[in-house]
């Protein structure tokens, strides 16, 4: 299963790490997800990726 905010749809970014010397690689940025129970639209309680940034604004409900 691919990493991704289950509320924002947030995932990691992917780009170069250039170097002093202009040496490019491939690397990635992951994004801030954390691990968290909630409940949904249907009252149901589910484990899921979430954002840090969709927990502190308060987008879901935890369980």
């Amino acid at each position: 299963m691919a990493r991704k905010c289950y509320v924002t749809g947030k995932n990691g970014m992917s780009g170069n790490t250039k170097s002093f010397s202009l040496h490019t690689e491939k690397r990635r940025w992951k994004s801030n997800l954390q691990k968290v129970r909630i409940i949904d639209e249907d009252g149901k309680v589910k484990r899921v990726y979430v954002s840090a940034r969709a927990l502190k604004s308060g987008l879901v409900k935890r369980a």
